[in-house]
């Protein structure tokens, strides 16, 4: 029985501190580890810049990005590694996901579609 390949959440928080030159090549980087080691991209969004719950090393918002990919455990080694040692990165987290789910985009994010609200039924006078 062939085992299948495990699919991953990242959550990528990027300072905007760094010019945006920096980012975009922090998430090249991200793109051409995942690449190196066998890795597919199944999902990417960005969410945008977002104020934090909390400060985290002074900073009160961060540039979202999630990526779903599917590949080797050896690859997500290589991302956690890369990640905690590159500067512009504020937070980052990779999980073990269900293939096909993701989280919905927060409303105002980068192609987020905003959910329509069900209509509120009105007394019948």
């Amino acid at each position: 029985m062939a085992e299948l390949t495990p699919t991953y959440d990242l959550m990528l928080l990027l300072r905007t501190s760094v010019d945006d030159e920096r980012r975009a090549t922090i998430r090249a980087e991200v793109e051409q580890t995942i690449a190196e080691h066998n890795g597919t991209i199944e999902l990417a969004q960005e969410w945008g810049i977002r104020h934090l719950s909390y400060e985290i090393d002074h900073t009160r918002d961060a540039e979202y990005h999630l990526l779903q990919f599917s590949g080797p455990a050896a690859l997500v080694e290589a991302l956690s590694y890369n990640l905690k040692i590159s500067d512009g990165v504020l937070r980052h987290r990779i999980i073990k996901a269900a293939p096909g789910e993701a989280p919905e985009p927060p409303a105002g994010a980068v192609g987020a579609v905003p959910v329509a609200a069900e209509p509120v039924e009105q007394p019948v006078a």
